[in-house]
C-alpha cells in the first residue's frame, strides 16, 4: 500500500446532525411513499372471464383452447417461429416452453368480471359461487397464482351494487377456508381519488367486522378516463390515487377502450399503441415508480379465431403489441380470448430468452467487481436482476441456467432485484 493522506475537515460534527434533523421529514417521507418494488412475483397478463361464465373447469379449459389453437393453426415449432418471426435459435426453445406453460399454468392471474363483462341476473348468487370455486381451487391446487373479481365502480349509478359484491365476494371467501395469499381485487373506471378512498374505508370496515389484520386487502385501480391522468387543476390524478390508498394499491391498469373513447379516439384506432395510450401509461408509470404499485397495459380486441390466416393475422398483432410493452416496461397485460395466451408467452419467452446471457453475464461481472466492456452502475444491477427474476418467475428461464451464468443463487438475484432503501446508494460510495 501507498503512503496515506492526511485526511483533514473543517465542519464540526454539528452541521452534519444539524442537517440530518432538517431532513428526517422528508426521510420519513420517501420511506412512506416510495419503498420501491415489493419484489413479490407480478403475473405477465391478467384475464377477464364473466362472472356469469366462470366455472370450476375456466383455468384449465383456456388451456386446452389454447393448446388447441395451436395444433390446428401452428402445430409445430416451425410453424409458429414463421407467423411472429422468431429467430431458428429461439424457435424450437420457445414453442416447447409456451406448449409446456399452457398444461402446467395457463394462466397466472383471473378477474372474475362483475363489471363490463358481466351479463348474469343474479350478482348475488354468482359472486358467492365465485368465492365457492376461487377458495376450492386453492384447496386442491388448480388455482392461478393470482384469483379475485373486478367489481362495479365508485359512481353513483352502481355504487351500492359494487358494495353489496364484494362484501358478498369477500365474506364467501372467508367462509369457505380464508382470505387466498393471491386475491386480488380491481377496482374501475375510478376518477376521483376520493373514490380511491371511499373503496379504503370499505376494505377497513370488512377488515374490522371480521377481525382482520389492518392492510390485508390491497386493490389495482383501472385507469379508463382521462381525468383519472389529469385533473380539472392539471395537476397527475394518478399520482394522489396512489396516495389516497393509504398503501393498498397494488397495481395502476390501463383500460384501452374506455379511455380511448373517452378522448374521443374513433373505434378503429384504439389499441395500446395509440399515441394517446402511450400518454396515459408514461404518467402512470411515473406516478407509480418506486411506490410498489406495478402498472399493467391494457388489451387488444382483435381475436385470433376464423381462418388460419386471421388467426396469424391477429397473432402478429397481438405478440407486436406484447414485445413493444415489454421493452416499455409495462409487464404485464390484459388477455381477452384463449387464443391470445399462446402469443402472450411467446412473447414474453422470446424476450427473456433473447436477453439472458447478455444481462447474466454483466450482473455477474458486477457482482464480483470483474469491469468488462459496459460500466454498470448499481441501479442498473438492480434493472439486471429484476429481468432474470422476472423470467424465472414466468416459465422463460431455468434456475440451474441462471446460476451457472451469473454464480449466483436465487436468492442472491432476489437480493439484487429488491434492494432495501439506501442499499443502492450506499453500494455506489
Amino acid at each position: 500500500m501507498g503512503q496515506q493522506e492526511k485526511v483533514s475537515t473543517s465542519l464540526a460534527g454539528a452541521v452534519s446532525e444539524g442537517i440530518s434533523a432538517s431532513l428526517a421529514a422528508v426521510d420519513a417521507e420517501l420511506d412512506r411513499r416510495y419503498p420501491g418494488d415489493p419484489g413479490t412475483r407480478q403475473p405477465v397478463h391478467t384475464v377477464y372471464v364473466p362472472g356469469n361464465v366462470f366455472d370450476a373447469g375456466t383455468i384449465r379449459s383456456w388451456g386446452d383452447q389454447a393448446l388447441a389453437a395451436l395444433d390446428e393453426h401452428a402445430p409445430d415449432a416451425a410453424s409458429f417461429a414463421a407467423v411472429l418471426g422468431l429467430s431458428d435459435d429461439l424457435a424450437e426453445d420457445v414453442y416447447g416452453r409456451v406448449r409446456a406453460k399452457l398444461e402446467r399454468e395457463p394462466i397466472e392471474d383471473l378477474r372474475v368480471d362483475f363489471e363490463d363483462g358481466y351479463a348474469g341476473r343474479d350478482e348475488d348468487q354468482d359472486a358467492a359461487r365465485a368465492a365457492r370455486l376461487i377458495s376450492e381451487a386453492y384447496a386442491n391446487g388448480t388455482a392461478a397464482p393470482y384469483m379475485g373479481i373486478r367489481m362495479k365502480c365508485m359512481e353513483a349509478a352502481v355504487r351500492d351494487r359494487g358494495i353489496r359484491t364484494t362484501d358478498v365476494f369477500l365474506t364467501g371467501l372467508l367462509e369457505n377456508g380464508g382470505l387466498p395469499d393471491g386475491l386480488v381485487l380491481t377496482l374501475p373506471k375510478v376518477t376521483y381519488p376520493e373514490q380511491v378512498s371511499a373503496f379504503v374505508r370499505l376494505l377497513e370496515s370488512f377488515e374490522k367486522a371480521h377481525g382482520l389484520d389492518a392492510g390485508r386487502l390491497g386493490f389495482e385501480i383501472q385507469i379508463e378516463t382521462s381525468q383519472a391522468i389529469l385533473a380539472a387543476d392539471g395537476t397527475a390524478t394518478v399520482a394522489r390515487m396512489i396516495g389516497a390508498a393509504e398503501g393498498r394499491a397494488t397495481g395502476l391498469h390501463y383500460g384501452t377502450f374506455d379511455y380511448s373513447a373517452c378522448l374521443g379516439v374513433s373505434a378503429a384506432h384504439q389499441a395500446s399503441d395509440h399515441p394517446a395510450a402511450d400518454h396515459a401509461k408514461a404518467i402512470m408509470q411515473v406516478a407509480a415508480a418506486g411506490t410498489g404499485v406495478r402498472v399493467s397495459d391494457g388489451s387488444t380486441n382483435v381475436l385470433p379465431v376464423g381462418s388460419t390466416a386471421h388467426v396469424h393475422e391477429a397473432w402478429r398483432l397481438h405478440y407486436g403489441l406484447t414485445r413493444r410493452a415489454l421493452s416499455r416496461a409495462y409487464y404485464q397485460g390484459w388477455d381477452m380470448h384463449p387464443g391470445h395466451i399462446p402469443t402472450r408467452y411467446a412473447a414474453v419467452f422470446a424476450f427473456y430468452r433473447e436477453g439472458f446471457e447478455t444481462a447474466a453475464k454483466r450482473l455477474s461481472a458486477y457482482a464480483n467487481h470483474a469491469g468488462g466492456d459496459v460500466m454498470d452502475e448499481p441501479a442498473t444491477a438492480k434493472a439486471l436482476s429484476s429481468y432474470l427474476l422476472r423470467g424465472l418467475q414466468c416459465g422463460a428461464l431455468d434456475t440451474a441456467e441462471v446460476d451457472a451464468l451469473t454464480g449466483m443463487t436465487r436468492a442472491d438475484v432476489e437480493r439484487f432485484a429488491a434492494p432495501r432503501r439506501g442499499d443502492l446508494t450506499a453500494t455506489a460510495q
